[in-house]
């Protein structure tokens, strides 16, 4: 094997792979032309809707929301299945509505977690059910799980924390956050 065989196989699919993201002139054209309005406080993004829609509320409880999804086909990956990244975002939005009081405060998460343990095939049934588990200081703790309705087998489930966006200022952002110290378990040390 030649010694530089590698590094010719790496520039041959860079160079494939830039070649594959150029867009021809009437693309660029089509592209420049979109327009994407601006968001106001309170109203969903143009990626929210995009995931979001079909979206069906079943049940709303304080802390609680279930809901019912039919994936679609913007939302699959090469195989058919819901891609994980529309997982995760239904799992972060999904996740951050459980405790949406209304007003312009919005949420923003901390971290999610998320173990993906099924998957979901194009028009199958998702239920969407997101749950508050509690709030300690500034953060809140919420559980998303979504599950096949037709297998009951479950596609994934969620945990992240968020916090309330306190102010904007001079587009600097100030978090709500009360820091608590944490205790570690004298059986792990």
């Amino acid at each position: 094997m030649e010694p530089n065989g590698g590094e010719d196989q790496k520039a041959s699919l860079e160079k494939k792979a830039n070649e594959f993201m150029q867009l021809s002139l009437d693309e660029s054209e089509a592209l420049m032309r979109i327009v994407i309005p601006v968001q106001r406080p309170g109203e969903s993004t143009f990626y929210e809707n995009f995931a979001l829609r079909g979206i069906r509320v079943d049940r709303v409880e304080p802390g609680l929301i279930v809901c019912t999804f039919k994936v679609p086909p913007r939302l699959t990956d090469r195989a058919g299945n819901l891609a994980n990244g529309a997982i995760a975002n239904l799992v972060d939005v999904v996740g951050s509505y459980v405790t949406y009081t209304g007003g312009l405060i919005r949420n923003v998460s901390v971290d999610i977690s998320i173990s993906y343990m099924s998957t979901a095939k194009l028009d199958d049934e998702v239920e969407i059910t997101s749950k508050r588990l509690g709030q300690k200081g500034g953060y809140t703790g919420i559980m998303v799980l979504l599950r096949n309705k037709a297998t009951g087998s479950i596609i994934a489930e969620g945990l992240k924390r968020w916090t309330k966006l306190k102010t904007i200022q001079n587009n600097q952002v100030q978090y709500d956050v009360t820091r608590t110290k944490r205790k570690v378990p004298t059986n792990l040390i």
